[in-house]
């Protein structure tokens, strides 16, 4: 069994009617997990009620919640959720927050030492405590995966950059990689073209932009491989990214062949958006007969 460490928050996804399971690590190992990977997750609640109810809900979900941190001094994290009209999500986050005080255990060494993959994104570097523990970690980390995730205004280009040239896979959306090769002074609109870009700028060998309801691209040991969107019934966006993710990342390390890990990520990113919430439950049946419903 792969081992993969998540780093970065946990927090509750505050919507108009009610809270779920949140924060874009978290999420990945919790859809990782359900492609029969090891996920463990490096976190911080607060020592409260919310943080209480993550831990009861992140077990209760059959994650291992012994690195996830208890801070004495700030709250567990929460993130305002709006959806727009077309019931895309925009977040409020706050800080500071539990989150954002992560501090470097010598378990967490060991932890790296024994796993296959760490996967971490920009949102948690906006404070320099977190920060010092994922610069400290990846300075050992086994294959590092950057998921960009760049959330206004807590991320800077040259963050970024450092975090990119430390990664061997890299998941951006389509904006996102038009925002950091325009930062760089790379001003093409071709989609290969940018990704050819970052992969030579930052030596990375695995490269993947989601595109939406258009679905992916991803640049594999010199290979484009392109998938096309699945249409869904969209409740809201919150997670089909990071699902997205977790999929097309464990099967990859599973050695499965990349065209039908790209297919079944996309199947999965969609099926997310057609539930509530970050992480719904959804088996390999369901997503197989999701997949050849619309094929």
């Amino acid at each position: 069994m792969k081992k993969v460490v998540c780093f970065g928050e946990v927090l509750w996804d505050l919507f108009p009617e009610e809270k779920k399971l949140g924060g874009a690590p978290l999420n990945v190992a919790l859809r990782m997990k359900s492609w029969g990977m090891d996920s463990q997750m490096i976190s911080s609640v607060g020592n409260d009620i919310q943080g209480q109810e993550i831990i009861a809900q992140i077990k209760a979900l059959g994650l291992d919640p012994k690195y996830i941190q208890i801070n004495n001094k700030f709250d567990t994290g929460s993130v305002t959720v709006t959806l727009d009209q077309q019931d895309s999500a925009s977040y409020e986050i706050n800080h500071p927050v539990s989150w954002d005080k992560i501090e470097l255990q010598p378990e967490h060494k060991e932890l790296l030492y024994t796993s296959d993959a760490f996967v971490f994104g920009s949102l948690v570097a906006r404070d320099s405590v977190s920060k010092k523990c994922l610069l400290d970690l990846l300075e050992i980390a086994p294959y590092p995966v950057f998921d960009v995730n760049l959330r206004v205004p807590h991320y800077s280009i040259p963050d970024v950059e450092l975090f990119m040239s430390q990664s061997n896979f890299i998941k951006f959306n389509d904006e996102e990689i038009e925002e950091i090769c325009v930062a760089l002074g790379m001003k093409t609109k071709s989609l290969k073209e940018q990704i050819q870009f970052i992969a030579n700028k930052t030596d990375t060998p695995t490269i993947c932009v989601t595109l939406g309801k258009d679905g992916a691209v991803l640049f594999h040991e010199g290979v484009f491989y392109t998938q096309k969107g699945y249409p869904a019934q969209v409740m809201d966006t919150v997670g089909a990214g990071d699902s997205f993710l977790g999929t097309l990342l464990s099967l990859l390390l599973q050695e499965k062949a990349p065209e039908e890990s790209l297919g079944k990520a996309c199947a999965m990113g969609a099926l997310v958006a057609q539930e509530k919430g970050a992480n719904p439950v959804i088996t390999e049946q369901m997503l197989s007969n999701f997949m050849k419903q619309v094929n």
